[in-house]
């Protein structure tokens, strides 16, 4: 009986706030058949009110979530900008993506993405938080945190496999 090995796509995508990462995967996820994994769903704890400020989940049980996600599916793609959660999972990955746009790009992404019913509770209250995100993906250049353009460029650097860098979402469409 012949061996067919095929390589199993095991895709982590990465880049500020608004770059294209969910729409990237989920066109990926539906395209190639592979679980996606958006980590803002598990990244942060539920709010305690509409108007609270947003708090971040212990790393541990994020990455326990993660861990689980991982094992309960040979083929998939995880997504985020949380450099800190993605690190440790990058030798489970085939391939990476970095989406490296320009600010003004996330921007206008941001300016015009449809609502996310799984973050926030109606399109109304996701454009309430419009400013705030603005000026959020306006700093990427400068912050340092997990979340920065160097956090994100160090991952793309240290990662030896495959990998691709796309700075326009239309180079980015596969």
């Amino acid at each position: 009986m012949p061996n067919h090995t095929t390589s199993v796509k095991k895709v982590v995508i990465f880049g500020n706030s608004a770059s294209g990462k969910s729409s990237l995967a989920k066109k990926l996820a539906k395209q190639e058949q592979l679980a996606h994994l958006d980590l803002d769903t598990l990244a942060w704890l539920p709010a305690a009110s509409a108007t609270s400020l947003p708090q971040r989940q212990q790393l541990d049980v994020s990455m326990t979530e993660i861990k689980t996600f991982i094992e309960q599916h040979n083929a998939w793609v995880i997504e985020g900008c949380y450099s800190d959660l993605l690190a440790p999972i990058l030798t489970n990955c085939s391939e990476i993506i970095f989406l490296n746009l320009p600010i003004e790009s996330c921007i206008d992404n941001a300016k015009n993405r449809p609502w996310e019913a799984h973050k926030y509770e109606s399109k109304a209250a996701q454009d309430a938080n419009l400013a705030m995100l603005i000026d959020w993906i306006a700093q990427y250049d400068q912050r340092t945190d997990s979340f920065s353009k160097a956090a994100h460029q160090e991952l793309y650097d240290s990662f030896s496999g495959n990998k691709q860098q796309f700075f326009s979402n239309q180079n980015a469409s596969r």
